[in-house]
Formats: C-alpha cells, structure tokens, sequence
C-alpha cells in the first residue's frame, strides 16, 4: 500500500496560506481541508477571509462554509470529522492538503486532543462570574494561575478562558501543561509548514487585508449578524469590534484600527503557538524551492 501524506500549511492571518495551499494542491493533484474555525461558517463570507469562489472552483476544498454559525463546531468535533473525511479521500489520493491558522484545530488534526476534564457546576460558575465581574477578572486570574497559556489564548474570547479556569480548577494543574502531553498515532505522514515572513510586511498585509474586507462590504456583513452577536462564531476578531460601532461608540476610522490591531494581535499569537510544533518547518511563503526540496525529503515527490 502506498504511502499517505497529509501536508499541513500554517501559519498567521494574512501571510499567503491560500495561494501557497492552491500552489501545491495543482502540483500534487489532491484535494484542501481547511483547518480554519471561522471558514467554515457560511455566513462569515467576508469577515473569515475565506477562498473566492474562482479559488475554490480551482481545487475540492472541505470545510469551507458548510454549516452554519447556528451549528458550532468545537476543535474536539473537528478532529472525528476531520479524519473521517481524510479516511474517504485517501481511498483515492496518496497526499492531502490541510491549510488554515486556527490552532486548535491544526493540533486537533495532527496531534489529536487529550480528553481533558469537565465539569458543568464548574464551568456554570465561572460564567456566572463571567457575566458579573467581567471578562477581565477571570483574565487576570488565569494569567496568575497558568500564565504560559494565558500568553497564547485569545484571551478576548470568554469560552477560551472558561475552559482553561474549569480545567485548572478540576485538576489543580496549569492547563497548558495538560495540553498533546501524547500525541495520538496517525494512519498518515505528516509535513507540517510554518508560513511566515518578516513582521512589518505581514502586518501591512493585514493592515491592507482589513481595509480590502471593508471595502467589500464587512460593515454590512456583520450588521446583518449583529443579533447573533453572543454566538461562539462571532466571539472573533474582524465581528465583535463592531458591535460598539453600531451603538454609535466609535466612528469607522476607529472601528477599522481596532480590526486592525486585533488582527495583527492574534498574528502575533498564532506564531507564538505554531512555536509548539516540534518537526514544523518555517518557511517564507514564496520560497518554492525550499518547500519543494522538503517534499522530496519526505518522500512525497
């Protein structure tokens, strides 16, 4: 039987995975799945950056807006679909492309998540606290406790640090040293790819990016999302800046700098975290030669 080959491509918002993605699926001739936790939402057309429609006429992509925002999908859940569908497509293909910057969802794929701890009294009060201290408090409080997780997580998006105060709460132990403690056994190779570049151009990338999403119509799309404002999807960079916008808080110059340096933020933060991918090869995006020689030594070409 032949080998399989699933070639993983992180890497921060707006540094060039899509094209790098749609590069070397057309070489290889294989299908994308995306790991992206926000794509996968058709109603985030805009907002989520998600391949154009000619983009995705080129290339069979997965998980690229099909559910709804109304139908979450936790990384847990993404990891069984995930590799139920790598199942199916490699009965036809040696390699598989996997491309996106959600961290979660990439460790989920590759590493597969350890089955943590849960409790619902636990997490019932902390969100009880959560709505009567501020999000701020239980912030700080998970910087005091486990401050090497609270470096990388959004810590803008309560259900990120809920989760890590229940578990540290059930448990006694920091969360981030209960995270892949042992990655599971998977049925395929993994190449995994780094994307990066050098900082300042990147975060004109994402400058330029969130200016190109405003042209577009990012204003209306999130209007048109405002009373879904409380769901999981839209507890994100690029939606919530928005919602003081529309009680007239801020004006638009302001709204468009705080999507921008938001973004640029959780750039910052996806970097930190693809820093834990042991094996990961770091690559400028448009260093073809090197990336294609880190085929031929995986075997792949």
């Amino acid at each position: 039987m032949s080998k399989k080959y699933l070639l993983n491509i992180c890497g921060p918002t707006a540094v060039g995975k899509t094209g790098i993605s749609l590069y070397w699926a057309e070489k290889l001739g294989c299908p994308i799945i995306s790991t992206d936790s926000r794509q996968c939402y058709k109603e985030l057309a805009i907002g989520s950056a998600p391949p154009s429609k000619e983009e995705l006429d080129r290339i069979p992509h997965y998980f690229i807006a099909d559910r709804s925002i109304q139908q979450p999908l936790t990384a847990g859940e993404y990891e069984k679909l995930a590799l139920g569908t790598l199942e199916e497509l490699f009965e036809s293909h040696n390699i598989i492309v996997a491309v996106g910057g959600s961290g979660m969802y990439i460790d989920a794929l590759l590493h597969g998540l350890d089955p943590l701890p849960t409790d619902s009294k636990i997490k019932e009060a902390l969100e009880l606290r959560s709505q009567k201290e501020g999000l701020p408090a239980l912030k700080a409080e998970l910087e005091q406790l486990d401050p090497e997780h609270a470096a990388k997580v959004d810590v803008r998006n309560p259900r990120r640090v809920i989760r890590a105060l229940e578990v540290i709460a059930i448990t006694g132990k920091k969360y981030s040293k209960q995270l892949n403690n042992t990655p599971k056994e998977r049925p395929f190779k993994i190449v995994n790819w780094v994307l990066n570049m050098d900082r300042g151009k990147l975060y004109d990338r994402i400058n330029s990016r969130v200016d190109l999403m405003i042209a577009n119509g990012l204003e209306q799309e999130a209007r048109s999302l405002e009373s879904y404002q409380e769901l999981l999807a839209l507890q994100t960079v690029g939606y919530r800046e928005w919602w003081p916008y529309f009680k007239e808080q801020y004006d638009l110059d302001r709204t468009t700098e705080l999507i921008q340096q938001y973004s640029r933020r959780y750039a910052k933060r996806q970097l930190t975290y693809f820093k834990r991918f042991k094996g990961a090869e770091w690559f400028d995006p448009n260093d073809i030669n090197s990336q294609e020689e880190s085929l031929r030594k995986a075997g792949v070409l």
